[in-house]
């Protein structure tokens, strides 16, 4: 069974555990995603549009 990630998790958490360099994601336009951004926060950005 896979886990899930945790939607409280900060950008920069995440991207440290799963050991992608710092700006791994990325906006839609290609600038850089706070690393201080929640995980939630992101998912309910690329749901709305």
């Amino acid at each position: 069974m896979i886990r899930r990630i945790r939607s409280d998790c900060r950008i920069g958490t995440l991207e440290r555990k799963l050991g992608l360099g710092a700006g791994a994601f990325r906006h839609k336009n290609g600038r850089d995603i706070r690393s201080d951004m929640k995980l939630s926060t992101l998912r309910k950005m690329t749901k709305g549009k």
